[in-house]
């Protein structure tokens, strides 16, 4: 009896399960319903408040042969377009070098010295000498001299270097795995995707690729970034996920992208071009292929670029805030009068009439 009413139960579930989809569905149905009135309103909407058009893009530059990519053969440090980044160059291209150059041929000279004047044939009868004291005082105090000559400008350039001007520009960087984004609190808040260009075989048809004119392979991305020519840009770098490290060789820039922490440099460029970098990070699967592209235009063309991109110049964004603020003083300022005028009104009325109340009194008594 039991496995007879069990094998009923089996045969009336999908039944009730298939009985039970459609009042399932009903709800929805019925919740879609208004849909078409809402559908009907939109171009209502649309035709009383147009949207404003995009304001159109900026024609980007075309990557140099010498500026902000990398030289095939090259053996030195690309050309520098900041102050810090030619001092930087200098100090290592006319005094390190030019250091370990005379170092390099003292040593040899001594020890080719050494191995003439030293050698078996010349001196069959080794000398004893156990220690000098002239020579251990040189060979102590020279490297501390040269120590101390190499770490007096390294100091001065760390200085300028951490010790920016106040800025004109505020960029925030935010390194994603395995893409950049960058932030531009100062005109809007608006964010940009900066993503690797793939080869042309890579992508599937009709899918935008590299060209030369975006740039090197594995450095040319999507979406560069673009800062004014002249202007003091601040770097605000941090993470979401990894640790990623922020380098543009070209700025004399390079510093650590750390989740959960902000790191700030800053650069002042005055030559407008277009320059690479990428993530210099060595421990990670994907840190090479993100590459970073900074453009740096006129101010004329990098407010162009900002109102395409929905954004405005820090100007007109606190100038438009000044104003509003002057708005709201003037009108806390009417209402501070409108709602003072009934209280004066009020004691005016008072004054007049206590007068004939007092001329009034002689007579009543």
């Amino acid at each position: 009896m039991g496995w007879a009413i069990a094998l009923a139960a089996a045969a009336m579930t999908p039944a009730a399960a298939g009985a039970q989809a459609p009042q399932a569905a009903e709800p929805q149905a019925v919740a879609a319903a208004p849909a078409p009135a809402a559908t009907s309103v939109a171009p209502a909407d649309a035709a009383a408040a147009p949207a404003a058009p995009a304001a159109p893009g900026i024609d980007h530059a075309a990557p140099s042969a010498d500026y902000g990519v990398p030289v095939p053969g090259g053996t030195g440090i690309q050309h520098q377009v900041t102050e810090i980044g030619q001092q930087a160059a200098n100090f290592h291209n006319n005094w390190l070098l030019t250091l370990c150059v005379i170092i390099s041929l003292f040593v040899l000279a001594l020890l080719v010295w050494t191995i003439l004047r030293y050698r078996r044939g010349a001196n069959p009868t080794p000398s004893r000498t156990s220690h000098n004291t002239m020579i251990e005082v040189v060979w102590t105090l020279v490297p501390v001299l040269i120590l101390v000559a190499i770490a007096i400008p390294s100091i001065r350039l760390i200085r300028a270097q951490y010790s920016p001007p106040p800025a004109d520009l505020t960029v925030k960087v935010i390194g994603n795995q395995w893409y950049w984004t960058y932030q531009y609190p100062d005109n809007g808040g608006f964010e940009i995707v900066s993503n690797l260009l793939k080869e042309q075989k890579d992508v599937k048809a009709g899918d935008r690729y590299r060209t030369d004119a975006d740039g090197p392979p594995l450095l040319a991305v999507d979406e560069r970034m673009v800062i004014p020519a002249g202007k003091v840009v601040k770097f605000i770098v941090t993470s979401n996920d990894v640790i990623h490290a922020f380098a543009m060789p070209a700025f004399w820039t390079k510093i650590d992208a750390n989740p959960g922490r902000l790191n700030e440099t800053w650069v002042k460029v005055d030559r407008p071009g277009v320059y690479f970098g990428q993530c210099s990070e060595l421990c990670g699967a994907r840190h090479g292929y993100m590459p970073i592209a900074i453009e740096v235009v006129p101010e004329a063309t990098f407010n162009a670029w900002l109102a395409s991109k929905g954004g405005q110049p820090r100007a007109a964004i606190e100038a438009k805030a000044k104003a509003e603020a002057a708005a709201a003083a003037a009108a806390a300022e009417a209402a501070k009068v409108a709602a003072a005028a009934p209280a004066e009104a009020n004691e005016a009325a008072a004054t007049t009439e206590t007068p004939a109340a007092n001329e009034a009194a002689p007579a009543t008594n």
